[in-house]
């Protein structure tokens, strides 16, 4: 597929552009620095601003999807939304937070007393383009929890999938590698299961 990925130097975007080419997808790496870009076949860099919206949307047209690897405080998730609908692409997957996720029936993770505030201002912005997202009917939307830890590792291909919940193995862990990661997000690009939903990915 032809496949635009706005943020594809970013920690999760880097993986994102990895594995979509090792896929053998054609990709439109849309970033603000087009040289950090690696070059190789498949790969178009192309300079761009997630603020400015008809540039947005002349870029994303004539793709088969979009995938959004931006940090949500570092961009306007409806001028995201309405590039994407403007552009006439009607496929869009976001990389989105763990903060959001339900820790107990009606509790977010980042309403428990212990969740760094660090992070606080971030996770509450991705909640907020949950919302949002859910309240569209244009877009055929897929957004993508990470679990509590997301960090570089190994790409093992093994790893289990859920809806709104936060998922902890046996020993109340929520982890899983950027490189997994990006595996379940091309997965659910190539073959859609999550239509219109949440979904979030761990070990």
């Amino acid at each position: 597929m032809k496949i635009a990925l706005v943020g594809a130097t970013g920690f999760i975007g880097s993986r994102l552009l990895a594995e979509l080419t090792a896929r053998g997808h054609q990709v439109s790496a849309i970033v603000r620095n087009p040289e950090k870009v690696p070059v190789q076949a498949g790969i178009t860099a192309v300079k761009g601003d997630v603020f400015d919206k008809d540039g947005l949307a002349a870029q994303l047209k004539g793709h088969d999807a979009v995938i959004s690897a931006v940090h949500f405080t570092a961009s306007d998730p409806a001028v995201l939304l309405a590039a994407v609908k403007q552009s006439g692409v009607k496929r869009y997957l976001v990389v989105g937070g763990a903060g959001s996720l339900e820790v107990a029936p009606g509790v977010k993770l980042f309403d428990a007393p212990d969740f760094p505030a660090i992070y606080l201002v971030e996770a509450k912005a991705g909640g907020a383009f949950l919302d949002l997202l859910r309240q569209e009917n244009g877009l055929d939307w897929s957004f993508l929890s990470p679990p509590a830890l997301i960090a570089p590792g190994e790409r093992t291909g093994k790893f289990r999938l859920g809806k709104d919940q936060l998922l902890v193995d046996a020993d109340g862990k929520s982890a899983v590698s950027a490189e997994d990661y990006a595996i379940a997000l091309v997965d659910e690009l190539e073959k859609p299961a999550h239509n219109r939903q949440r979904f979030t990915v761990a070990y």
